[in-house]
This record gives C-alpha cells, sequence and structure tokens, in this order.
C-alpha cells in the first residue's frame, strides 16, 4: 500500500458511514431548528442563482465560437450609395429632364 491510500486510513478519515451521517443530521437539527425552512428556501435559491449564471457562462462561450454576421451598412455608406445613384440619374443620357416647350 501508498502513503496516499494509508494516510487518510491511518488519520480516520477513509469514509463517512450512516452513523457519522446521522450525527451531522442531528447538529444540523439542533443549529438551525426553526429554522431550518428558511435555510433550505435560501440554498434552493442560491443554487438556482448559480445554475443560471452557469448556463450564462455557456451561453456566452457558445455565442463566441459561432461565427460573427456580416456587418450591416452604416447610415452614412446608405446615404452614400444613394447620392451616387442620383447622380448616377441626373448625368444619364435621356433621364428625367423636364419637358421643354
Amino acid at each position: 500500500m501508498s502513503l496516499s491510500t494509508t494516510l487518510p486510513l491511518l488519520l480516520g478519515i477513509g469514509g463517512i458511514g450512516t452513523v457519522e451521517i446521522i450525527v451531522i443530521l442531528v447538529i444540523g437539527l439542533l443549529i438551525f431548528g426553526r429554522r431550518l425552512p428558511e435555510v433550505g428556501r435560501n440554498v434552493g435559491r442560491s443554487l438556482v442563482e448559480f445554475k443560471k449564471g452557469v448556463k450564462g457562462i455557456e451561453d456566452d462561450i457558445d455565442n463566441g465560437s459561432k461565427p460573427a454576421t456580416a456587418p450591416k451598412l452604416s447610415d452614412q455608406s446608405v446615404a452614400r450609395e444613394e447620392v451616387q445613384a442620383a447622380a448616377d440619374k441626373m448625368h444619364a443620357p435621356g433621364g428625367d429632364r423636364p419637358a421643354s416647350d
């Protein structure tokens, strides 16, 4: 047997049995007593918040690994295209010219 397997047995912390669990539960009842429902609710809320946090981190990681979509045209580039189209229309032969009398 190696030191890593014999040391816990020598120190008496090898495993936890039924008697130890019962003692821990009795001590918990003595300490928390009337506040036990409140403690249970708080533990439940804490677990829910923790799971939400982990889910949020997982979503951020998943969204970060997806390729970015093509950037949208800015308002300035859209305006530039509209001005260019209007200029091309004005300079085109036979464009929208008013009829002269």
